[in-house]
């Protein structure tokens, strides 16, 4: 039983003599992907009790590398193959299995972030869980290979690159959630909605410095009115100024994780994301992250330091 793991489950394999696994882990900011080898999982679990016990309120993400695998959450069961995504979160009891099939071993490539971190609302997301995202066309096409690339080649990225990798996996993550809940949904082709908040989503990220990113100023550029930008939001489960508000601090919160950036005041950092009052940026970050964005800084820069000298 795994109960050190940081989303303990129970978890059974014949092979309890000749268990040999490999484990390769990438730490990309606050989510962590890991690529895994190992001959065959016949039962894993995790129980209510385990949640009451320790629950970090993380989404997961499996990718099929090898092997055959089935889970079950949520009223929802799959069997999924090579190639195949497929989410599910630890606040919700699952089982499941992992056999090699014709195969050795399994491969499995896993990744974890915090669920508050996914723009989604909880209850479209719940309707997911345990089912297959598609990873053939679209953005989950794109996510498989990102998933790929990232756990076969971590050489090619350093410590600073951990912020990075963390946007891009979100972003895609977040797309290829958003294509599946479209596909399920929308009875007819028109993608129109959800194509205008990817732009407007875009278009927020690349102005965050600009003060006079208000509800009305991002209407006005999309050529819609401003109720209707609201409503576009609320289908999305938040509005135009708490996005604004959390990309800005999530930017802000990447920057002062980043080592090329470590001579920039905070003061500068959270001026150019459009924070005028450091007072009010103060206040926001540590309502937001739990610590001031100085102490943030500390923690995040010391520990990128630390991995650098363990590399």
């Amino acid at each position: 039983m795994t109960m050190s793991a940081l989303i303990p489950t129970a978890m059974y394999t014949d092979h309890q003599d000749d268990f040999l696994a490999s484990i390769t882990i990438v730490d990309v900011g606050l989510a962590q992907i890991s690529a895994m080898s190992y001959p065959s999982i016949t039962s894993v679990r995790r129980t209510p009790k385990m949640i009451r016990r320790s629950d970090p309120e993380y989404l997961q993400l499996s990718l099929t590398v090898r092997g055959q695998m089935r889970l079950a959450q949520s009223r929802n069961e799959v069997a999924f193959g090579n190639g195949q995504l497929v989410l599910y979160d630890s606040s919700y009891p699952f089982d499941g299995f992992a056999l090699p099939g014709r195969e050795e071993a399994v491969g499995q490539i896993v990744a974890q972030l915090p669920r508050r971190l996914v723009p989604v609302q909880p209850d479209r997301l719940t309707a997911l869980l345990s089912t297959a995202l598609p990873s053939d066309w679209g953005f989950g096409e794109m996510l498989r290979r990102f998933l790929v690339q990232v756990t076969t080649r971590p050489d090619e990225f350093g410590p600073a690159d951990g912020p990075r990798l963390a946007t891009v996996f979100i972003d895609l993550l977040a797309a290829a959630i958003g294509q599946r809940l479209d596909e399920a949904t929308e009875p007819s082709a028109d993608r129109h909605p959800h194509a205008l908040y990817l732009t407007v989503r875009d278009f927020v990220r690349a102005h965050l410095s600009e003060p006079s990113l208000t509800p009305d100023a991002i209407a006005v550029a999309h050529h819609v009115s401003t109720r209707s930008l609201h409503r576009l939001f609320q289908r999305h489960g938040t509005t135009v100024a708490a996005f604004v508000r959390r990309e800005r601090l999530e930017r802000a919160r990447r920057d002062l994780a980043d080592p090329l950036l470590a001579e920039v005041p905070v003061s500068a950092i959270a001026q150019r994301l459009g924070f005028v009052r450091p007072a009010d940026f103060t206040r926001s970050f540590k309502a937001a992250f739990g610590v001031p964005p100085r102490a943030y800084r500390d923690t995040a820069l010391r520990n990128a330091s630390a991995r650098k000298a363990e590399q």
